[in-house]
């Protein structure tokens, strides 16, 4: 077995895509199929032919990391806080080391995004990631030394499901959040967030890029809701870099696309951020939507432990 070639599987609720990486991180192989959807034991069967194929064209058996839309329970082994349902009670790792004869690596989805900007992305070379999921949900991942800080809880960098920080009058509870509490910050950054306060400003239906594009053609009412949106990010990101500190902050998911954050949310952010000076950096992903599925691959760094393992 070869430590050289690196299976990285994105399991997500509508699909799963398979990347094999070569020894300098070159794609030497990618395959996308559509999720099964309920049924766990198709799920455990899909990412074994996914890998099976990946080892065809690497020639030999690689190592297996995966990225899943959950956590692994570090008490149990169990699958946890998983939005795709059917994973949670799961002995995942384990059903799918004996589907594949080998040891698998698994980490929460947003764990694998700030990995793969840390070891060859926007983060390449900085001791510390802060990667950052604006999408559908509002999730983050931390890196050190382009290897996932995962926690004693299987949580860190669970950042979506902490308050908004310092709030205002308005913003107090908030909107109820799938977690069971109020006024996560999922409930103000994320996709759906951001279109529910536009149509409960405006009565209007608006996907998030037309907000966007509507702000910037001069729709005032669009224009508060994107800097109100823009503060709060700034908040909160605040509040990660005087409790963290990382190096980069690299965002990712839909959100990530919009241009402005990159120049308004640091210059927002300053006074929030308790030091003299800010040199945190705000990046754009250098992978975009494959940081996850590269990131799994790099759950196997390579050295000498790693294959161990695989053995």
């Amino acid at each position: 077995m070869s430590e050289t070639f690196r299976i990285g599987i994105d399991l997500g609720g509508t699909k799963i895509e398979c990347v094999l990486l070569g020894p300098d991180g070159e794609e030497v192989h990618r395959r996308r199929i559509a999720a099964p959807r309920g049924v766990y034991e198709h799920t455990v069967a899909a990412i074994r032919d996914l890998v099976l194929e990946a080892d065809q064209a690497a020639g030999h058996k690689a190592s297996v990391g995966i990225g899943i839309p959950g956590a692994m329970s570090r008490r149990t082994g169990l699958v946890k806080n998983a939005n795709s349902t059917w994973l949670i009670g799961k002995p995942l790792a384990a059903d799918l080391e004996a589907a594949l004869g080998r040891a698998v690596r698994i980490e929460n989805d947003a764990n694998c995004f700030a990995v793969s900007e840390a070891v060859d992305g926007a983060g390449q070379g900085s001791p510390v990631v802060f990667g950052v999921i604006l999408g559908t949900g509002v999730g983050a991942g931390i890196a050190i030394a382009g290897r996932p800080l995962v926690g004693i809880n299987a949580i860190a960098g669970e950042w979506g499901h902490n308050p908004l920080p310092w709030p205002d009058d308005d913003e107090r509870p908030g909107a109820a959040c799938y977690c069971g509490r109020d006024g996560c910050i999922e409930t103000f950054l994320s996709g759906p967030a951001l279109e529910r306060q536009h149509r409960d400003n405006t009565g209007m239906e608006l996907a998030v890029p037309d907000i966007v594009l509507s702000a910037e053609t001069g729709d005032g009412r669009a224009r508060d809701i994107i800097s109100k949106y823009e503060n709060r990010l700034a908040r909160a990101l605040a509040h990660v870099i005087n409790i963290l500190d990382p190096d980069v902050i690299v965002l990712g998911g839909g959100l990530s696309n919009i241009e402005r954050w990159y120049e308004t949310v640091p210059l927002l952010w300053e006074p929030y951020v308790f030091s003299d000076a800010v040199d945190t950096r705000l990046m754009r992903p250098v992978h975009g939507d494959s940081s996850g599925v590269r990131g799994a691959a790099w759950l196997w760094r390579g050295d000498r432990a790693d294959h161990q393992e695989l053995k």
